[in-house]
């Protein structure tokens, strides 16, 4: 199982620098998050340093984007790279999409169908292999002239990676996409209740098998070599999941741990700005079934007992700032043995 970690979390500048003392540490990809920066810039930086780590935005969102535009930037990282880019996108929840982007938010899943759908018929009109006409309910595209079309890539078509949660998303995901980016906010028993049979039914309907798709979970570590560490870690670990937990969105993955009442209580917290209180709310037991705490040896453990036999890739999400190189570095070597 290959090991990936967030690239940057505070933009393109640096991130160069940052992504060569990263792959120093053995990991084999980086990935970048759209929160206040734009997810494309620091692999942009990483894919002119780097040669020997994999890259990823997980994720690009989709539905305030053009899939032509999300085609010419996949395309032009992947030669950059040299092949080694992931395309990851999302589709992000309403408020987001309508009040943030500014973009049309109508059928979620059936949106992201389409777009991931039209980028994969573009790449493919790129590569010399398909007329470039697609034709959808929220997308159109039939014109390219040749000073517009890059030509085939010579390193491939980057491959398309979906992320998703709920059965229907992953459902589709698998059906037609080149992977699936599990969501980190999760639980063994929600991936074994909810996400694998949703896997299944996505590749029997595509008529694939599961070795057709790449699979990438995401897990959140409170990880530290001592106990002052790791306690600072799970500080930072909770109030992330608090968070996650405020939102109707992982609903379900509360109510998979028995916990469905929480979503209601921490909701009501984050109107009043709470977080702190928020944080007070995850418990230990519903810490250690959506996160993995300890020392490296033990998060590693952890790991792939939640996942291991689950998906092709990890990326490793640590969710605060007290993080060190030689704690990531211990963890790549406990997970590689």
């Amino acid at each position: 199982m290959k090991i990936d970690v967030a690239l940057a979390m505070d933009g393109p500048v640096g991130a160069g620098q940052r992504a060569r003392e990263l792959a120093a540490l053995g990991v084999d990809g980086l990935f970048t998050f759209e929160n206040a920066h734009d997810v494309f810039f620091p692999l942009v930086q990483a894919a002119s340093t780097t040669i020997d780590v994999d890259l990823m935005t997980n994720v690009a969102m989709a539905l305030p984007r053009s899939p032509l535009h999300l085609a010419y930037a996949a395309n032009d990282l992947q030669l950059l790279s040299g092949g080694r880019f992931r395309l990851g996108v999302g589709s992000q929840i309403r408020p987001h999409i309508e009040r943030r982007y500014g973009a049309r938010w109508e059928r979620p899943v059936a949106q992201m169908r389409e777009s991931v759908l039209a980028v994969k018929a573009i790449l493919k009109h790129f590569a010399g292999e398909g007329p470039f006409d697609f034709r959808g309910e929220w997308t159109t595209h039939t014109l390219m002239t040749p000073n517009f079309n890059p030509g085939p890539n010579p390193f491939g078509p980057p491959p398309v990676l979906v992320g998703a949660l709920g059965p229907v998303m992953t459902a589709m995901a698998t059906e037609v996409a080149d992977g699936l980016l599990m969501m980190p906010f999760n639980s063994r028993r929600h991936l074994e209740n909810r996400t694998l049979p949703a896997i299944q039914k996505g590749l029997e309907r595509g008529g694939r098998q599961r070795s057709d798709i790449e699979v990438v979970a995401e897990v959140i570590c409170a990880v530290g070599r001592t106990p002052d560490e790791v306690s600072a870690a799970t500080e930072g670990v909770r109030i992330l999941l608090a968070f996650y937990a405020s939102t109707p969105s992982y609903l379900p993955v509360l109510e998979a741990e028995g916990r469905g009442g929480l979503q209601a209580q921490l909701h009501a917290l984050s109107k009043e700005g709470d977080w702190m209180g928020m944080a007070k709310c995850i418990d230990d037991d519903l810490l250690r079934a959506l996160a993995v705490v300890g020392n490296p040896p033990e998060v590693a453990r952890q790991v792939l007992e939640r996942v291991g036999d689950l998906a092709d890739r990890v990326c490793l999400y640590f969710p605060y700032s007290s993080i060190t190189d030689e704690t990531i570095g211990e963890l790549v070597i406990a997970l590689n043995q």
